[in-house]
Protein backbone atom coordinates (compact mmCIF):
# COMPACT_ATOMS: atom_id res chain seq x y z
CA UNK A 1 0.00 0.00 0.00
CA UNK A 2 1.15 3.56 -0.66
CA UNK A 3 2.53 5.28 2.43
CA UNK A 4 3.76 8.66 3.64
CA UNK A 5 6.96 9.41 5.53
CA UNK A 6 7.35 12.44 7.80
CA UNK A 7 10.92 13.61 8.32
CA UNK A 8 11.23 14.69 11.96
CA UNK A 9 14.67 16.22 11.45
CA UNK A 10 13.27 18.46 8.71
CA UNK A 11 10.30 19.43 10.87
CA UNK A 12 12.55 20.37 13.79
CA UNK A 13 14.84 22.27 11.40
CA UNK A 14 11.83 24.31 10.27
CA UNK A 15 10.73 24.87 13.87
CA UNK A 16 14.23 26.15 14.69
CA UNK A 17 13.97 28.78 11.94
CA UNK A 18 10.43 29.75 12.95
CA UNK A 19 11.23 29.98 16.68
CA UNK A 20 14.30 32.09 15.93
CA UNK A 21 12.08 34.52 14.04
CA UNK A 22 9.44 34.71 16.78
CA UNK A 23 12.22 34.86 19.42
CA UNK A 24 10.52 32.15 21.47
CA UNK A 25 8.97 28.68 21.07
CA UNK A 26 6.17 29.97 23.28
CA UNK A 27 5.11 32.36 20.53
CA UNK A 28 4.76 29.63 17.89
CA UNK A 29 1.27 28.23 17.30
CA UNK A 30 1.46 25.31 14.89
CA UNK A 31 -1.48 25.15 12.48
CA UNK A 32 -2.81 21.59 12.38
CA UNK A 33 -6.11 22.06 10.60
CA UNK A 34 -7.16 19.73 7.79
CA UNK A 35 -5.14 16.80 9.11
CA UNK A 36 -2.07 18.99 9.60
CA UNK A 37 -2.09 20.02 5.94
CA UNK A 38 -2.32 16.35 5.00
CA UNK A 39 0.67 15.33 7.12
CA UNK A 40 -1.30 13.61 9.88
CA UNK A 41 -2.92 15.44 12.78
CA UNK A 42 -1.69 13.36 15.70
CA UNK A 43 1.66 12.54 14.13
CA UNK A 44 2.60 16.22 13.78
CA UNK A 45 1.05 17.10 17.14
CA UNK A 46 3.29 14.56 18.90
CA UNK A 47 6.41 15.85 17.18
CA UNK A 48 5.48 19.48 17.89
CA UNK A 49 5.06 18.66 21.58
CA UNK A 50 8.41 16.87 21.59
CA UNK A 51 10.04 19.97 20.11
CA UNK A 52 8.46 22.16 22.78
CA UNK A 53 5.55 23.82 20.99
CA UNK A 54 2.68 24.41 23.41
CA UNK A 55 0.14 26.11 21.12
CA UNK A 56 -1.91 24.76 18.21
CA UNK A 57 -4.55 26.01 15.78
CA UNK A 58 -7.23 23.73 14.32
CA UNK A 59 -10.41 23.96 12.30
CA UNK A 60 -12.87 22.03 14.46
CA UNK A 61 -13.67 20.79 17.94
CA UNK A 62 -13.08 17.22 16.75
CA UNK A 63 -9.51 18.12 15.77
CA UNK A 64 -9.02 19.92 19.09
CA UNK A 65 -10.13 16.84 21.04
CA UNK A 66 -7.78 14.59 19.05
CA UNK A 67 -4.71 16.65 20.05
CA UNK A 68 -5.94 17.81 23.46
CA UNK A 69 -3.21 16.04 25.45
CA UNK A 70 -0.35 17.59 23.47
CA UNK A 71 -0.94 21.34 23.95
CA UNK A 72 -1.70 23.92 26.64
CA UNK A 73 -3.56 26.20 24.23
CA UNK A 74 -5.72 25.25 21.23
CA UNK A 75 -7.53 27.76 19.01
CA UNK A 76 -10.52 26.47 17.03
CA UNK A 77 -11.09 28.60 13.93
CA UNK A 78 -14.48 27.56 12.57
CA UNK A 79 -16.80 25.76 14.96
CA UNK A 80 -19.09 26.58 17.87
CA UNK A 81 -18.49 24.75 21.17
CA UNK A 82 -21.04 22.69 23.08
CA UNK A 83 -19.53 23.76 26.40
CA UNK A 84 -16.68 25.87 27.78
CA UNK A 85 -13.22 24.32 28.09
CA UNK A 86 -10.16 25.35 30.06
CA UNK A 87 -7.61 25.19 27.23
CA UNK A 88 -9.67 25.41 24.01
CA UNK A 89 -10.36 28.89 22.66
CA UNK A 90 -13.11 29.40 20.07
CA UNK A 91 -13.21 32.01 17.34
CA UNK A 92 -15.94 34.62 17.02
CA UNK A 93 -16.16 35.09 13.25
CA UNK A 94 -19.31 37.24 13.17
CA UNK A 95 -20.79 39.62 15.70
CA UNK A 96 -24.20 37.93 15.26
CA UNK A 97 -22.79 34.68 16.69
CA UNK A 98 -21.72 36.08 20.06
CA UNK A 99 -25.01 35.25 21.76
CA UNK A 100 -24.74 31.58 20.67
CA UNK A 101 -21.60 30.73 22.67
CA UNK A 102 -22.04 28.93 26.03
CA UNK A 103 -21.33 31.13 29.03
CA UNK A 104 -17.75 30.98 30.22
CA UNK A 105 -16.34 29.99 26.81
CA UNK A 106 -12.82 31.25 26.16
CA UNK A 107 -13.15 33.19 22.91
CA UNK A 108 -10.97 35.14 20.52
CA UNK A 109 -12.37 37.85 18.31
CA UNK A 110 -11.58 37.57 14.61
CA UNK A 111 -11.44 41.01 12.99
CA UNK A 112 -11.61 42.08 9.36
CA UNK A 113 -8.52 44.07 8.40
CA UNK A 114 -9.19 43.90 4.66
CA UNK A 115 -9.62 40.29 3.59
CA UNK A 116 -13.42 40.61 3.81
CA UNK A 117 -13.96 36.95 4.61
CA UNK A 118 -14.58 36.44 8.34
CA UNK A 119 -14.37 38.85 11.24
CA UNK A 120 -15.99 41.86 12.86
CA UNK A 121 -15.38 45.36 11.54
CA UNK A 122 -13.49 48.10 13.36
CA UNK A 123 -16.79 49.96 13.73
CA UNK A 124 -18.35 46.90 15.41
CA UNK A 125 -15.69 46.47 18.08
CA UNK A 126 -17.41 48.46 20.82
CA UNK A 127 -20.67 46.57 20.33
CA UNK A 128 -18.80 43.26 20.14
CA UNK A 129 -17.00 43.82 23.45
CA UNK A 130 -20.28 44.80 25.11
CA UNK A 131 -22.03 41.66 23.84
CA UNK A 132 -19.13 39.45 24.91
CA UNK A 133 -19.32 40.89 28.43
CA UNK A 134 -23.12 40.70 28.51
CA UNK A 135 -23.03 37.02 27.51
CA UNK A 136 -20.38 36.17 30.14
CA UNK A 137 -17.73 35.05 27.65
CA UNK A 138 -14.04 35.05 28.53
CA UNK A 139 -12.34 37.12 25.83
CA UNK A 140 -8.70 36.09 25.47
CA UNK A 141 -7.53 37.48 22.15
CA UNK A 142 -8.09 39.61 19.07
CA UNK A 143 -6.67 38.59 15.72
CA UNK A 144 -6.89 38.95 11.96
CA UNK A 145 -5.69 37.14 8.85
CA UNK A 146 -3.57 38.44 5.96
CA UNK A 147 -4.74 37.78 2.42
CA UNK A 148 -1.60 38.84 0.57
CA UNK A 149 1.42 38.36 2.81
CA UNK A 150 2.89 35.94 0.28
CA UNK A 151 2.49 38.34 -2.64
CA UNK A 152 4.13 41.56 -3.81
CA UNK A 153 2.28 44.82 -3.48
CA UNK A 154 0.98 47.14 -0.80
CA UNK A 155 -2.01 45.18 0.45
CA UNK A 156 -0.02 43.51 3.22
CA UNK A 157 0.95 46.94 4.58
CA UNK A 158 -2.63 48.13 4.19
CA UNK A 159 -3.90 45.26 6.36
CA UNK A 160 -1.15 45.82 8.93
CA UNK A 161 -2.19 49.44 9.27
CA UNK A 162 -5.82 48.45 9.69
CA UNK A 163 -4.95 45.89 12.36
CA UNK A 164 -2.94 48.52 14.22
CA UNK A 165 -6.12 50.58 14.49
CA UNK A 166 -8.04 47.50 15.61
CA UNK A 167 -5.45 46.76 18.29
CA UNK A 168 -5.48 50.32 19.56
CA UNK A 169 -9.27 50.34 19.90
CA UNK A 170 -9.31 46.82 21.40
CA UNK A 171 -6.78 47.79 24.07
CA UNK A 172 -9.00 50.71 25.12
CA UNK A 173 -12.05 48.45 25.28
CA UNK A 174 -10.14 45.71 27.11
CA UNK A 175 -9.24 48.18 29.83
CA UNK A 176 -12.85 49.31 30.02
CA UNK A 177 -14.27 45.78 30.27
CA UNK A 178 -11.48 44.18 32.29
CA UNK A 179 -9.95 41.83 29.71
CA UNK A 180 -6.28 40.94 29.22
CA UNK A 181 -5.78 40.25 25.51
CA UNK A 182 -3.31 38.56 23.21
CA UNK A 183 -2.97 39.92 19.66
CA UNK A 184 -1.89 37.95 16.62
CA UNK A 185 -2.03 38.31 12.85
CA UNK A 186 1.08 36.66 11.41
CA UNK A 187 0.75 33.61 9.23
CA UNK A 188 3.83 31.93 7.72
CA UNK A 189 4.49 34.54 5.05
CA UNK A 190 3.70 37.50 7.31
CA UNK A 191 6.13 36.28 9.96
CA UNK A 192 9.03 36.18 7.54
CA UNK A 193 8.17 39.59 6.09
CA UNK A 194 8.44 41.21 9.52
CA UNK A 195 11.79 42.72 10.43
CA UNK A 196 11.02 42.68 14.15
CA UNK A 197 8.18 40.38 15.14
CA UNK A 198 6.38 41.86 18.15
CA UNK A 199 3.01 40.10 18.41
CA UNK A 200 1.95 37.63 21.10
CA UNK A 201 2.08 34.64 18.78
CA UNK A 202 2.34 33.60 15.14
CA UNK A 203 0.04 31.04 13.51
CA UNK A 204 2.41 28.98 11.36
CA UNK A 205 1.03 26.59 8.77
CA UNK A 206 2.79 26.00 5.46
CA UNK A 207 6.24 27.03 6.76
CA UNK A 208 6.01 24.30 9.40
CA UNK A 209 5.77 21.78 6.59
CA UNK A 210 8.60 23.32 4.57
CA UNK A 211 6.56 24.44 1.57
CA UNK A 212 6.38 28.22 1.96
CA UNK A 213 6.78 30.04 -1.36
CA UNK A 214 7.45 33.76 -1.68
CA UNK A 215 8.10 35.98 -4.71
CA UNK A 216 11.79 36.43 -5.53
CA UNK A 217 11.59 40.08 -4.47
CA UNK A 218 10.80 39.03 -0.88
CA UNK A 219 13.21 37.40 1.61
CA UNK A 220 13.72 33.71 0.81
CA UNK A 221 13.60 31.19 3.64
CA UNK A 222 15.53 27.91 3.52
CA UNK A 223 12.91 25.47 4.80
CA UNK A 224 12.81 21.71 4.28
CA UNK A 225 9.76 19.72 3.13
CA UNK A 226 8.60 17.23 5.74
CA UNK A 227 6.38 14.88 3.71
CA UNK A 228 7.28 12.27 1.09
CA UNK A 229 4.94 9.71 -0.45
CA UNK A 230 5.82 6.30 -1.83
CA UNK A 231 3.72 3.87 -3.86
CA UNK A 232 4.10 0.12 -4.17
CA UNK A 233 3.98 -1.82 -7.43
CA UNK A 234 0.85 -3.76 -8.33
CA UNK A 235 2.09 -5.26 -11.59
CA UNK A 236 4.52 -4.83 -14.51
CA UNK A 237 4.47 -5.57 -18.22
CA UNK A 238 6.45 -4.96 -21.39
CA UNK A 239 5.08 -2.39 -23.79
CA UNK A 240 5.74 -2.76 -27.48
CA UNK A 241 5.95 0.23 -29.78
CA UNK A 242 2.40 1.51 -30.34
CA UNK A 243 0.91 -0.03 -27.18
CA UNK A 244 -1.40 2.32 -25.23
CA UNK A 245 -1.74 2.67 -21.46
CA UNK A 246 -4.70 3.65 -19.28
CA UNK A 247 -8.09 5.27 -19.78
CA UNK A 248 -8.57 7.01 -23.10
CA UNK A 249 -5.54 5.21 -24.54
CA UNK A 250 -3.82 8.58 -24.83
CA UNK A 251 -0.36 7.38 -23.86
CA UNK A 252 1.23 5.50 -26.76
CA UNK A 253 4.59 3.85 -26.30
CA UNK A 254 7.23 4.90 -28.84
CA UNK A 255 9.50 1.93 -28.11
CA UNK A 256 9.74 -1.36 -26.26
CA UNK A 257 9.83 -0.55 -22.53
CA UNK A 258 8.62 -1.57 -19.08
CA UNK A 259 5.52 -0.03 -17.49
CA UNK A 260 4.36 -0.73 -13.94
CA UNK A 261 1.17 0.07 -12.10
CA UNK A 262 1.40 1.59 -8.59
CA UNK A 263 -1.18 1.82 -5.80
CA UNK A 264 -1.68 5.59 -5.67
CA UNK A 265 -4.44 7.33 -7.63
CA UNK A 266 -6.71 10.34 -7.57
CA UNK A 267 -8.90 8.60 -4.97
CA UNK A 268 -5.89 8.78 -2.66
CA UNK A 269 -5.07 12.40 -3.48
CA UNK A 270 -2.89 12.16 -6.60
CA UNK A 271 -4.35 15.06 -8.55
CA UNK A 272 -5.56 13.96 -11.99
CA UNK A 273 -4.13 17.12 -13.52
CA UNK A 274 -0.72 15.41 -13.31
CA UNK A 275 -1.81 12.79 -15.86
CA UNK A 276 0.53 12.32 -18.84
CA UNK A 277 2.93 15.09 -17.77
CA UNK A 278 4.32 14.26 -14.33
CA UNK A 279 7.88 13.14 -13.63
CA UNK A 280 8.96 11.97 -10.16
CA UNK A 281 11.96 13.44 -8.29
CA UNK A 282 13.93 10.51 -9.74
CA UNK A 283 12.86 11.52 -13.27
CA UNK A 284 10.44 8.62 -13.75
CA UNK A 285 7.65 9.52 -16.19
CA UNK A 286 3.98 8.82 -15.65
CA UNK A 287 2.27 6.87 -18.44
CA UNK A 288 -1.30 7.90 -19.26
CA UNK A 289 -4.12 9.12 -17.07
CA UNK A 290 -4.16 8.72 -13.32
CA UNK A 291 -6.84 6.24 -12.26
CA UNK A 292 -8.91 6.33 -9.09
CA UNK A 293 -6.80 3.85 -7.15
CA UNK A 294 -3.58 3.54 -9.14
CA UNK A 295 -1.30 5.08 -11.72
CA UNK A 296 1.24 3.80 -14.21
CA UNK A 297 4.89 4.81 -14.56
CA UNK A 298 7.70 3.84 -16.90
CA UNK A 299 9.53 1.95 -14.19
CA UNK A 300 10.08 -1.53 -12.84
CA UNK A 301 10.81 -0.48 -9.24
CA UNK A 302 8.97 -2.34 -6.50
CA UNK A 303 8.54 0.95 -4.64
CA UNK A 304 8.38 4.38 -6.26
CA UNK A 305 8.94 7.80 -4.70
CA UNK A 306 6.00 9.82 -6.02
CA UNK A 307 7.09 13.17 -4.55
CA UNK A 308 9.11 14.63 -1.68
CA UNK A 309 8.38 18.32 -2.20
CA UNK A 310 4.76 19.33 -2.72
CA UNK A 311 5.83 22.59 -4.33
CA UNK A 312 7.35 20.72 -7.27
CA UNK A 313 4.43 18.42 -8.03
CA UNK A 314 1.98 21.30 -7.53
CA UNK A 315 3.55 23.04 -10.54
CA UNK A 316 2.69 20.03 -12.73
CA UNK A 317 -0.89 20.14 -11.44
CA UNK A 318 -1.20 23.90 -11.93
CA UNK A 319 -2.10 24.45 -8.28
CA UNK A 320 -0.54 25.24 -4.90
CA UNK A 321 1.12 22.92 -2.41
CA UNK A 322 -1.72 23.49 0.10
CA UNK A 323 -4.28 21.87 -2.21
CA UNK A 324 -2.04 18.99 -3.10
CA UNK A 325 -1.11 18.19 0.51
CA UNK A 326 -4.63 18.46 1.93
CA UNK A 327 -5.88 16.17 -0.86
CA UNK A 328 -3.89 13.27 0.60
CA UNK A 329 -6.33 10.91 2.28
CA UNK A 330 -6.11 10.33 6.00
CA UNK A 331 -6.15 6.51 5.63
CA UNK A 332 -2.74 6.49 3.94
CA UNK A 333 -0.26 5.23 6.57
CA UNK A 334 2.12 7.90 7.93
CA UNK A 335 5.55 6.93 9.25
CA UNK A 336 7.84 9.24 11.21
CA UNK A 337 11.44 8.84 10.07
Amino acid sequence: MAYITLNKNNLFYNFDIIADKTKSKDKVAVVLKDNAYGHGLCEVAKMAQEYGISKAVVRSHTEAEAIYEYFDYILVLAEMPQKADEKIHYTINDIKLITKFPKGTKVELKTNSGMHRNGVELEELENAFALIKENSLDLKGVFTHHSSADEEGDYFSFQKQNFSLIKQKSKELAEQYGYTLAFHSANSAALFREENFDEDMARIGIATYGCLELPSSLPQIDLKPVLSIYAEKNSSRILEEGDCVGYGANFKSTKKQVVSNYDFGYGDGFLRACSNIYKTPENVSIAGKISMDNSSFLSDKDELLIFNDARDIAKFAGTISYELLTSLKSYIPRKIV
